[in-house]
């Protein structure tokens, strides 16, 4: 019978256990967004995961989402990676790094001065953060079809950065309101050029992104992130047969690629938007999906163990559990105690909620 705690065949790994860390946003970067001695301890910590998914980091400096954020836009933050790299894999671990363009949650303040850029210039009630602290977010300006290929050449390099670095493989975030997200929903994506429009117009630029990643790095080092109908950040998808026209297209599209994994984030993972999704990704065999049942809630082990007894999930995703308990997987096999993550600390900076959450051997 599969476990949480049995092996996994993803891409051209083998995990450990079925358990996987979930990028989280923790902002310990600074402003200069190179990886340090934090962010080395903190990954390797929790490298008993089956995977360890980096926080989401920016590949170019247009794109940064909030202040703290890691880049891979650069060869000073790649060599800070590569410290995170190797110290995930001395600890026996496989790590992977979440790319990903803040589109319009960017702010001036946060990519020196430049403006947010996203799919339409459409004005969206909510706030950012920056260096100076939270403000209303700004109207973005709309990109240039011409600047598409800018887009997808950073994503590829930051990929090839990343590999360079040492990191296993990269996870593509198409989800939470950030770019690539935004030009899958109509709600944000109003263009009326060969980008927006039909299913098939929205979901050209990430498939376009996903393409040249995987063939840049090789598709088994490649993992998608996914959350329909999450409706976070103004991003507001509501009618589920767009969204099965659209997710389902961009997947179909996809299936010759033979990625490592498609990870989904949903509420209701056992519903039949995120089955019919997740049996397209896992048709081809190759294709392996991870399943996160919610945001900003704890997964408790019974959860995890609901959402692999699903046909169609090959392993969980687990965020505030891992953030609290490092050595998680060794506390749920053996039914141990828990630590309770301390939500003051999440984006405070500094060890203290990063890197000092005791583990069952303190």
């Amino acid at each position: 019978m599969t476990t949480l705690f049995t092996p996994l065949e993803l891409g051209r790994f083998t995990l450990n256990n079925r358990v996987t860390m979930a990028a989280l946003t923790r902002q310990r970067a600074g402003h200069s967004a190179v990886p340090n001695e934090l962010h080395t301890k903190y990954y390797s910590q929790r490298a008993s995961a089956g995977l360890v998914v980096t926080e989401g980091t920016f590949p170019a400096w247009t794109n940064r989402a909030f202040p703290g954020q890691a880049g891979i836009a650069n060869e000073e933050q790649a060599a800070g990676w590569k410290d995170v790299a190797n110290a995930v894999h001395d600890a026996g671990g496989v790590l992977f790094m979440q790319i990903m363009h803040g589109g319009r949650t960017s702010h001036p303040d946060l990519i020196d001065g430049a403006q947010a850029e996203a799919p339409s210039a459409l004005d969206w009630d909510g706030q950012v953060r920056g260096f100076a602290g939270k403000m209303d977010a700004p109207v973005p300006r709309a990109l240039e079809a011409d600047e598409f290929p800018r887009i997808v050449e950073e994503f590829r390099r930051a990929a090839r950065r990343a590999i360079d670095a040492g990191v296993d493989g990269v996870e593509v975030h198409n989800a939470n309101g950030y770019l690539l997200h935004e030009f899958l929903a109509p709600s944000a994506n109003q263009r009326e050029d060969e980008f927006g429009g039909s299913p098939e117009n929205r979901w050209r630029l990430p498939e376009m992104v996903i393409r040249a990643i995987a063939e840049e790095i090789g598709a088994d080092r490649v993992g998608v992130r996914f959350s329909p109908g999450h409706n976070v950040q103004g991003v507001i998808e509501n009618d589920e047969e767009d969204m099965l026209a659209t997710y389902g297209g961009l997947l179909d599209a996809l299936a010759p690629v033979n990625l490592a994994y498609v990870s989904f984030l949903h509420a209701q993972p056992e519903g039949e938007l995120i089955a019919t999704l997740a049996n397209k990704a896992r048709a081809n065999g190759v294709t392996k999906v991870l399943m996160n049942d919610g945001f900003g809630t704890v997964t408790t082990k019974e959860d995890a163990q609901r959402e692999l007894a699903l046909d169609y999930v090959d392993a969980v995703v687990v965020g505030r559990q891992l953030i609290a308990n490092p050595d998680l997987v060794r506390r749920w096999q053996e039914d141990l105690a828990l630590n309770e993550p301390d939500q003051d600390t999440f984006y405070m900076g500094g060890e203290r909620g990063y890197t000092d959450y005791p583990t069952a051997a303190d």
